[in-house]
């Protein structure tokens, strides 16, 4: 995989507001190759937890790393992460985090799409399972936007990982906004894309400073 541009939509509605952009590949997803760590084990196994906890080793390593950079707040990070790198945002709420002061999940989740098929899930229960387990220690309010017609997890998927995830303790405030191109999965890093998620994510960020988040009922 390819790490981001900075002069993509999705970095620059972050830069233009004065934000730091840091991207990154996690382990077993850049060309210098090793072991893939948050490896689920496959369908068989759909070790979920156990990934996205590797997963937030990773993304815990980057926040580290670039708030340690002298022209970056040393504290308040925003973590946002995609599809996979979601749910090891999900999972990193769950462990310390003294670094972050916000959460934003775009299509997290993990098992999608089994068999390359569309709407198909590998043990959507134990998804649902890893959301709740993570529930139980999460700390920090977080925003999930999942759109109406992502393929790898649809609509009713994400609702019952948040409510899974919400009724162990866990506080994140749902969005589901309508169909984005072909696949919504895709919105975070799609043209036009910010247009969507850019007022979730601003209407967010403005509460977690105020110290206002919403749940959702």
């Amino acid at each position: 995989m390819q790490l981001g541009r900075c002069d993509q939509e999705a970095a620059q509605w972050f830069l233009s507001r004065g934000y730091v952009v840091a991207f990154a590949l996690r382990r077993g997803y850049g060309e210098t190759g090793g072991d893939w760590a948050e490896n689920y084990g496959g369908c068989q196994q759909a070790q979920y937890i156990r990934a996205g906890i590797e997963t937030a080793r990773d993304i815990d390593a980057v926040v580290n790393y670039a708030t340690a950079l002298p022209f970056v707040l040393h504290d308040g990070a925003i973590v946002v992460g995609q599809s996979a790198g979601g749910w090891g945002t999900i999972a990193y709420d769950a462990l310390p985090h003294p670094r972050v002061g916000a959460f934003v999940v775009m299509a997290g989740g993990r098992g999608g799409h089994e068999n390359n098929q569309p709407n198909e899930n590998c043990h959507p229960e134990r998804l649902v399972e890893g959301a709740r387990s993570f529930g139980k220690t999460a700390s920090t309010p977080m925003l999930w936007i999942y759109t109406a017609n992502d393929s790898f997890f649809s609509p009713p998927l994400a609702r019952a990982l948040w409510h899974a995830f919400t009724a162990a303790g866990g506080k994140a405030d749902l969005k589901q906004p309508g169909p984005y191109d072909g696949d919504g999965h895709h919105l975070f890093f799609g043209p036009g894309g910010s247009l969507v998620w850019g007022p979730l994510v601003e209407q967010y960020l403005s509460e977690q400073r105020t110290g206002s988040t919403v749940q959702l009922p």
